[in-house]
């Protein structure tokens, strides 16, 4: 499973990325390889004020539905509309391209507060 390093991770399988505008979050390798081939995602709408944990949306598998968590507080300032069309796209790169939403407000006390790579490879080698 690929767990990049530059990213903040959760105990619930979610990744965040800060970029120039946003923080950009996403379902980590090990969670898409869990759930299976992706075929539908609920996304978030931009404007919604989230607190870390709360449900952001849902991505349905050929195994399961899952809720996503938003691993920060913030507000949604954007989302992956080509998700919709394309759901697969979390699972061919879930780090790239199959990124969920962004955030805006974000500090940077809350993704210190995330997991770094190696805490959560130790969570996900159990």
């Amino acid at each position: 499973m690929k767990t990049p390093e530059d990213l903040r991770y959760s105990r619930d399988h979610e990744w965040a990325r800060r970029t120039d505008a946003a923080v950009r979050v996403g379902i980590t390798d090990y969670a898409q390889d869990a759930l299976g081939d992706v075929v539908f995602v609920d996304l978030p709408v931009v404007g919604t004020k989230v607190s870390a944990g709360d449900v952001i949306g849902e991505v349905e598998s050929t195994k399961s539905v899952s809720e996503i968590y938003a691993p920060v507080s913030g507000t949604v300032s954007e989302v992956n509309e080509s998700l919709r069309s394309a759901p697969e796209t979390i699972n061919s790169d879930p780090y790239g391209d199959g990124w969920f939403c962004g955030f805006s407000g974000v500090t940077d006390e809350s993704l210190d507060a995330l997991l770094d790579a190696d805490a959560y490879r130790a969570l996900t080698s159990n």
